[in-house]
């Protein structure tokens, strides 16, 4: 028998099983209007303060979230926290051909594979939440926009991927305005710190709001407008805390070492998110800084290099530490700027197959290069720093990179929402898969954090001028 046959043999049995289903789902004709799993119905969870399925919750106590944030230091649970910060979109391209993209979900194109959460069952069950919903919520202004992106939302958490998310119209934009290295906000990067589940700021843009309020990296972002943050995806807090020029938002920060809770009424403005910094240090030597891989940074990029070869540059120091990664067509044009001919990357989708992303060599950089990398190295900066490493045409310096090597595409929809999904897998031109595991450097020193605290000292950019000091002999 063939596998055709044998699904047309199983289907009877299958409508049968889905009917008793069904049937199971539906409120039991009891005189009662639901009965739980338990044997406890919901008119008895709803005689009971603070229950869930019959069974009396604890209350949550302010003092014990602030136990367990000083048990915690920001810096154990931000590398974590890293996959999703959020002023990147780390290795990820947009699909432009939304009509594909939209006869693939309604069906009039190609067919999707894979099983199909969106049953008769799963209908009739939503429609059973709304009408419980409906019925015993104690608010009646329910907005029902929500509850849509709320399922919208878990559907895609279900896939239980920390990069894959869905957005909303105004996430979206918010987005797309992040990439293009402008938008009105506070300037602070954010990331979240999964140990925690909460937002923290991973950075703070010189100039910004957020700097002038006296933000500071590793603040613990506890409420926003007096909203606890417990929970809240990024694209929530950025959407909160991104709004009109002009306008404030409050920001409750949980600070180490401080007693209590700091509040920030921080007001937006325009910000430019610069992504490249560059300067001469001693002896010829050329530093160049790109904080994340945005669409504006490889022109950037080409300016501060056009600079420091105005200035007889002899040697580059390639600051990637702390960068999250970005846009892979970003992230390709500046290694054509520096590598031999050969593939950047390439990467493998569900059904094996590889695309690659090439460089012809013919702008390859003469002169030496060490690359500054750290845990926070990730995904983009992961891709340049790999390529240099296995072409062997930098050293690196620093600490292990993260290990992200997964690349997202947005997928745009007629409505102006999207998802961004997890699509292939992304190598190293020597073929290394990296995800999970991270870029060992070639010489291996830690930042000094109490001395960078006390006068600035960055014993990792230090190291580096040695290594190139050896190197240009």
């Amino acid at each position: 028998m063939n596998d055709q046959e044998n699904r047309q043999d199983n289907e009877p049995q299958g409508e049968q099983k889905q009917q008793d289903q069904a049937e199971q789902s539906k409120p039991k004709q009891t005189g009662t209007y639901y009965t739980f799993s338990n044997g406890s119905t919901f008119e008895d969870s709803c005689k009971t303060e603070n229950t869930y399925n019959g069974v009396p919750q604890p209350e949550p106590e302010d003092d014990k979230e602030e136990k367990r944030l000083r048990r915690h230091s920001f810096w154990g649970g931000v590398i974590a926290g890293f996959l999703v910060a959020v002023l990147v979109v780390c290795a990820c391209y947009v699909v432009v051909n939304r009509n594909t993209i939209m006869k693939m979900v309604s069906g009039n194109g190609s067919s999707v594979s894979g099983a199909q959460a969106l049953t008769d069952n799963t209908l009739d069950k939503l429609q059973l939440l709304e009408d419980t919903i409906n019925q015993y919520y104690y608010k009646k202004d329910v907005d029902s926009s929500a509850e849509a992106d709320g399922m919208y939302k878990g559907l895609i958490d279900s896939l239980d991927d920390p990069y894959s998310t869905y957005y909303t119209k105004d996430e979206l934009s918010s987005m797309m305005s992040q990439t293009e290295g402008v938008y009105y906000g506070i300037g602070a990067y954010i990331t979240t710190d999964q140990e925690l589940n909460l937002p923290a700021v991973a950075g703070v843009i010189s100039g910004s709001p957020a700097e002038t309020a006296g933000l500071r990296t590793g603040d613990v972002i506890y409420k926003v407008d007096d909203v606890s943050t417990k929970d809240m995806t990024t694209e929530e807090l950025v959407s909160k805390v991104k709004g009109k020029e002009g306008t404030s938002v409050k920001l409750t920060i949980y600070r180490e070492g401080e007693n209590g809770y700091l509040d920030f009424n921080i007001t937006r403005k325009k910000v430019e998110s610069p992504t490249v910094n560059y300067k001469m240090l001693d002896n010829n030597v050329g530093y160049l800084q790109i904080t994340e891989f945005d669409t504006v940074t490889y022109d950037q990029f080409t300016e501060g290099m056009a600079v420091l070869k105005g200035k007889n540059m002899k040697g580059l120091i390639l600051d990637l530490r702390s960068n999250p990664g970005g846009n892979l067509d970003t992230v390709c044009n500046i290694a054509r700027q520096i590598l031999p001919a050969g593939n950047i990357v390439y990467t493998v989708d569900r059904d094996g197959k590889r695309e690659n992303y090439t460089c012809d060599g013919k702008n390859q950089m003469k002169i030496p290069i060490v690359v500054l990398v750290n845990g926070y190295s990730a995904s983009a900066s992961e891709i340049l720093s790999g390529a240099i490493k296995d072409y062997g045409v930098g050293t690196l310096v620093g600490t292990k990179t993260y290990g992200k090597g997964v690349v997202q595409r947005i997928l745009p929809f007629s409505d102006g929402t999207a998802v961004k999904l997890t699509v292939s897998n992304y190598f190293t031109p020597k073929g290394n898969n990296i995800n999970k595991i991270g870029i060992e450097p070639d010489v291996e020193v830690d930042l000094d954090t109490e001395a960078y605290k006390k006068d600035g000292t960055d014993t990792q950019l230090e190291k580096a001028q040695q290594v190139m000091s050896q190197k240009l002999k």
